[in-house]
């Protein structure tokens, strides 16, 4: 793929640390911020990273347990290390992106989901031209998300994000706020899915969605693609 230096990728990590009221500490997934990471920034692009309040973002502790070639990558890259020890504020992003990726994580669905400074950004930036993405429990954050007509930016459009058989077979289906493939079905997604834990993404016109951490590459590498036909 040729190189993408002149563009621009805001990745998106969570804030939100506590698992619900069960006293267990999530947070962002670290393959689903990793592997994006990796793919960005070997097809040339200026990669940054942000969150609701900024500064260090919290990872969840389950996610670094599952060590991969990607995290152990990121993890050995000091400028990688640095800008998630440093993460920008969302409210105070002002430069324009070519594409902002939602990464996963279950804090996703306490924070992002509600985010309002986010929501605008998306909003805008989708209306501007910008690839739109997010992995796993990511797509919870496109729920505040509109379209240039107004409607949800996911109505009638093809999405995929974390199942419900999914939050069922992982026993967290009690705790999230909200079954977020029930959620996104009813904003008017056209909800589509792969089998559990399997590398699944979608892409329609300039959004793009993955299901769930084996999906992180594949998402990265679609939005890529919708990149390059922008350009």
């Amino acid at each position: 793929m040729e190189a993408l230096t002149a563009v621009k990728v805001l990745l998106i990590v969570t804030s939100h640390s506590q698992f619900g009221d069960t006293g267990e500490r999530t947070g962002f997934w670290l393959e689903e911020l990793a592997a994006p990471y990796a793919q960005f920034s070997q097809a040339g692009a200026h990669v940054d990273i942000a969150s609701p309040q900024g500064g260090a973002a919290p990872v969840d502790p389950r996610s670094e347990k599952e060590s991969t070639d990607a995290t152990r990558a990121f993890l050995a890259d000091a400028q990688a290390t640095k800008k998630l020890a440093h993460t920008l504020t969302l409210a105070e992003v002002k430069d324009t992106y070519d594409a902002y990726f939602v990464v996963g994580g279950h804090g996703v669905m306490w924070d992002l989901a509600k985010h309002v400074p986010l929501h605008k950004l998306l909003t805008t930036g989708y209306a501007r031209g910008a690839v739109i993405a997010a992995v796993c429990h990511g797509p919870a954050a496109l729920v505040g998300v509109k379209g240039p007509d107004g409607e949800p930016l996911v109505n009638g459009k093809r999405v995929a994000a974390f199942s419900n058989a999914e939050e069922k077979a992982a026993k967290f289906d009690a705790i999230v706020p909200f079954p977020l493939e029930t959620r996104l079905r009813e904003l008017g997604a056209r909800y589509e899915s792969g089998p559990l834990w399997q590398s699944f993404a979608v892409r329609d016109g300039r959004l793009v969605t993955g299901q769930n951490p084996a999906s992180s590459a594949e998402t990265a590498r679609e939005v890529l693609r919708a990149l390059k036909e922008k350009k």
